[in-house]
This record gives C-alpha cells, structure tokens and sequence, in this order.
C-alpha cells in the first residue's frame, strides 16, 4: 500500500511538472532564451543615437545583456571593427577603397536620406546638385537664378554639432566648401521645416522621414526625394548606416543584429530613418 502511494505521489507531481512546463513553453513560444554578455559599439556619432535606441530596447528583452555605444566617427568605427577594439563598428558612409581590403563584414541597418525643401508655393521644384550647394553656401541668393521668382532666397540651416548638418555638409558641400553666415539657424528637424512652410521664400533640409505636406521635397537632378529612390540608390542625398564586423557575428552579436533587422528593429529605425527591411 505504502508503496501504491508514493509511486501515486511521484506521478503526481511529474504531472504537475509537466503542465508547468507546458504552460511555460506556451508562454514563451516553446522557448527559453536567457542572453548574456556584453557588445562594444564605437564610430559614427551620426549612427550613435539610433545604435543608442536599439541598444535600449534590446537590453529591455535581455537584462542580462550589457550594449556600450561609444563615437568616434566613421573611420573610427571602421578602425575599431578591424583591430577587434570593438565588437561592432559604426560608420555613416560607404567603406573607401583602402579599407575594403580589412574583408568587414558590412550589416546595412538603415538608410538615411535628406531631402532639400522649399515652400509648396515656390516654383521651382527641380534643382542640380551644384546649384543646391551654391545656395547653401551663398552664391546663388535669388530665386530667378534657378528658374523662380524675382526673390531673395532665405536659406535655412541647422546648428552646429547636427548629425543632419554634418551628413549634408559630407553629401553636398564637400570638404572644403562653407555654409552661407547669412542663414536661419535651427535646433531640429521640426523647426526647420516649419521655417520653410511659412515663408515662401526660404529653402532648408530635413530628415526625409520629417517630410509632410508643409513642404515640398525637390527633386535633384530630376529625381525625388523618396524612400523608393534612396533604396534604388539614384538619389543621391543619401547613405548607408553600416555596422561592421570582422568576423561572421555570433553569439550576442549575432543576436544583437537579428534584432535589428526583425521587425521590431526595422520599427525602431523607420521612426527617424529608412529602414532596409
């Protein structure tokens, strides 16, 4: 009898070991990931604070996993991944020619495309590249010099230190040319774009993801200012957010990255930016 009750007993509690573990798996999908380790990010500042949010949110899923984002720059993010300083290398531009020889591994996160913006009210609608940078460095000043009205051109620019204004000042200016003094200056996106929406005359830049019927996006040499053409690649005012590797990812790597291209990932980069999935 004795025996009849502790062998009723055992299978007792095997049962009710086994319904905890089933509602467990139900829970969680069937599985039971626990991550840890740590991951060292360093490069651009112009990937840094979307690095920074993704970061955020993934250590919100895995308490156990640690994410340092550091800057630097590009050439530094690329430098870091090569020399192993850091698990992943940030750089806000294609790689050069003398650094294609490292063999990195290029995880394309994101796009990022600036749209030049004027006034829907104001004429002109297609620009050259050139001509954009002659606005913004002062040598163009009236509109009828691009085709408009008989008007002075109000430029609009953002403050110094802007991720926008350093990825424009890269794109468009070039290394050696200088912003107009006699610009608006701006602290944000928003701001920008609400200065061109009011005033007929003025022209700005803005993150594309920023671009709503206030204002209108030109089109540089005939091409407009849309996610579908950033993507393709034909329009210019555009680049990619790299995250190098030297190696195959794995581990907390690895699952760090999957993370960034799930939906969930791609959620977070389509706030600010273009996502590539």
């Amino acid at each position: 009898m004795k025996k009849l009750i502790t062998t009723g007993l055992l299978v007792l509690v095997f049962a009710l070991v086994l319904a905890g573990c089933q509602k467990a798996n139900e829970n969680t999908g069937g599985e039971q990931e626990v991550l840890s380790g740590s991951i060292t990010l360093a490069g651009s500042t112009s990937v840094q604070p979307l690095a920074e949010e993704l970061a955020e949110a993934f250590m919100a899923k895995y308490p156990e996993v640690r994410i340092d984002v550091q800057g630097g720059g590009s050439s530094v993010g690329v430098q870091s991944a090569y020399e192993g300083v850091a698990d992943i290398g940030n750089a806000s531009r294609n790689l050069k020619e003398s650094e294609q020889p490292y063999g990195l591994h290029e995880h394309v996160i994101a796009k990022d495309g600036i749209a030049v913006v004027v006034n829907p009210d104001n004429g002109v609608s297609d620009v050259t590249m050139e001509q954009v940078k002659k606005v913004f460095a002062g040598e163009i000043t009236n509109w009828k010099q691009l085709g408009g009205n008989d008007a002075k051109i109000t430029v609009v620019n953002r403050e110094e230190g802007s991720g926008t204004r350093g990825a424009f000042e890269e794109l468009v200016m070039g290394k050696n040319a200088e912003f107009t003094a006699d610009a608006i200056i701006q602290p944000s996106n928003g701001a920008v774009r609400q200065t061109v929406s009011t005033d007929p005359n003025a022209i700005g830049f803005i993150s594309m993801g920023m671009l709503d019927s206030s204002v209108k996006g030109l089109k540089i040499a005939g091409v407009a200012p849309t996610p579908e053409n950033v993507l393709n690649g034909s329009y210019s005012v555009s680049r990619p957010f790299l995250m190098l590797t030297k190696e195959e990812p794995q581990g907390v790597v690895k699952s760090f990255l999957d993370f960034i291209f799930s939906e969930e990932g791609q959620g977070i980069v389509a706030e600010d930016y273009i996502p590539v999935k």
